[in-house]
C-alpha cells in the first residue's frame, strides 16, 4: 500500500498559503516563520538596513572582524632607526612610532 503525504505552508502573519520558511536569529536565538512571498519581501526589506550594517557570524560561533593592516614590523623598525627613534629590538612596537611611520608615508 503506497502513501503520498502533502504538506502545506500557512503564512503565519495572515494564514494564507505560505511560498517559504524564513529563519533569522535575534538576541541568540534561532527563528523561523513560514511567509507568503510579500511577507517575506516585507521583511527582507525591513531587516536590510540591519543586515548591511551586521557582522557575519560563522557557524562555529566565531565573529568575522574586520581588522586593520598594519605594516610590516620590520620595516617600521629600519624606519625608526634611521629617524633616530626609540624603538625596541624584539617585541611590541609602542603605538607612537606606528603614527609616526604612518603620518610619514
Amino acid at each position: 500500500m503506497a502513501q503520498r503525504v502533502v504538506v502545506t505552508l500557512f503564512d503565519d502573519i495572515d494564514g494564507s498559503e505560505a511560498a517559504e520558511t524564513v529563519a533569522f536569529g535575534l538576541d541568540g536565538k534561532s527563528y523561523e516563520i513560514d511567509l507568503n512571498q510579500t511577507n517575506a519581501e516585507k521583511l527582507r526589506k525591513v531587516l536590510a538596513p540591519y543586515l548591511e550594517a551586521a557582522r557575519k557570524q560563522s557557524k562555529s560561533g566565531k565573529v568575522y572582524r574586520h581588522t586593520a593592516v598594519t605594516p610590516d614590523p620590520a620595516a617600521v623598525r629600519a624606519w625608526a632607526r634611521s629617524h633616530r627613534l626609540d624603538v625596541p629590538p624584539r617585541g611590541r612596537i609602542p603605538k607612537k612610532v606606528y603614527e609616526a611611520f604612518e603620518a610619514a608615508n
